[in-house]
């Protein structure tokens, strides 16, 4: 799924939250979403009611939901292949100073900020510079 729509990646993690309650077996993308659905809590019944977040958008005090969630989840991949370069060993470091998930906001914020510049500039995320972000991050 590499151009998914609204209405797929709300699906996707409204699947693997059926399929986490469920105890069915995830598929590696689900296992990956389910673990960030973990952390989440407050957003368990939204994923729970597909209706619901068909129709959602930001909560009250201005989250995302689906944005915030697919950001972990992007983290969540390039952790798990350490791409782009460096970037397990950046949150090691944030992890020395601040829990797991904290850590993880702080990548997902220079993950937001670059995927934010390429669209204002309309062109393709700078991996160079996202890279750059992280390690100023990592450093504090």
């Amino acid at each position: 799924m590499f151009n998914p729509t609204r209405e797929q990646v709300r699906h996707f993690f409204c699947a693997a939250r059926r399929k986490q309650r469920e105890r069915l077996p995830l598929e590696a993308a689900e296992a990956l979403a389910a673990a960030v659905i973990d952390i989440h809590p407050e957003y368990h019944a939204l994923l729970d009611s597909p209706e619901l977040a068909l129709a959602a958008g930001t909560t009250a005090d201005g989250a995302a939901p689906f944005l915030h969630l697919s950001l972990h989840l992007a983290i969540a991949e390039q952790l798990s292949i350490d791409q782009p370069p460096g970037i397990r060993a950046a949150r090691a470091t944030l992890c020395a100073r601040l829990d797991p998930h904290t850590a993880e906001h702080r990548l997902m914020d220079c993950l937001a900020e670059i995927v934010w510049q390429a669209g204002q500039d309309g062109t393709a995320p700078d991996g160079e510079r996202y890279l750059d972000a992280i390690r100023r991050c990592a450093r504090g």
